[in-house]
């Protein structure tokens, strides 16, 4: 049984679907702290042939919430539209543009403003269109001390999911430790991405935007490709 463990991120990188597709279950974590600056409500995209970010703003708050305590903005009904006018202007003469589109619009008009929510709904909805059938499970659903820290709450949820081999993006080489792993019954493998390079307009080419620029320029099968065999596990 193979499991990955993850913060909620919008619209990531292919890299965070290979990792999902990799797993037996994906788990996701909700009872987290929102951070500033990282990847919770914010991604890149190609824009005038440079990478440029599109971020979802969020309603005024502590900054100690949890993910799922966290909403999207009072006027979120008009930001939504600014967002997807960019992507539009941005990606309208590519090639998988009206495809891709018709799935931005239904996660980007999602009725729920709960950023964890609107989050999962957009996995959701990306992994249907690649055909990625590994289950989310939502990680307060799971019985353990929710109070562990780092890789001891990884460990703790790979024996509640009775998983015996954990993936992590290779990001976490230095954070957790094999032997420790090992020896609570867990092998501890890296998800390295391969160098995926495609036509990208023309311009140099910018490696790891988000899905959506992957999603745009390439077809589901060609993307299926990558998912199952551009990447190296160490």
């Amino acid at each position: 049984m193979k499991v990955a463990v993850m913060q909620p991120y919008l619209f990531p990188y292919i890299g965070y679907f290979q990792l999902m597709n990799a797993v037996h279950e994906f788990i996701i974590y909700d009872n987290i702290q929102y951070t500033k600056k990282g990847w919770i409500n914010r991604n890149r995209i190609l824009i005038n042939g440079a990478d440029a970010y599109i971020t979802f703003p969020l309603k005024k708050d502590s900054d100690y919430l949890d993910v799922k305590d966290r909403y999207l903005s009072d006027d979120w009904g008009m930001e939504r539209k600014k967002i997807l006018n960019r992507i539009t202007e941005s990606y309208r003469k590519t090639p998988h543009f009206a495809a891709v589109f018709a799935v931005l619009e239904g996660i980007v008009e999602f009725e729920s403003k709960n950023l964890f929510q609107f989050i999962l709904n957009s996995l959701r909805q990306i992994n249907h269109y690649l055909d990625i059938k590994t289950p989310i499970v939502i990680s307060s659903s799971i019985d353990i001390n929710h109070d562990l820290k780092s890789g001891k709450k990884v460990m703790a949820i790979c024996k509640a999911r009775h998983a015996d081999v954990y993936i992590n993006p290779i990001g976490g080489f230095e954070l957790y430790d094999k032997e420790e792993f090992k020896n609570e019954g867990i092998e501890l493998k890296f998800l390295k991405t391969n160098n995926i390079v495609y036509p990208q307009v023309e311009n140099e080419f910018i490696p790891f935007l988000s899905i959506i620029d992957v999603m745009m320029f390439n077809s589901k099968e060609e993307i299926r490709r990558h998912l199952q065999s551009s990447f190296t596990l160490q």
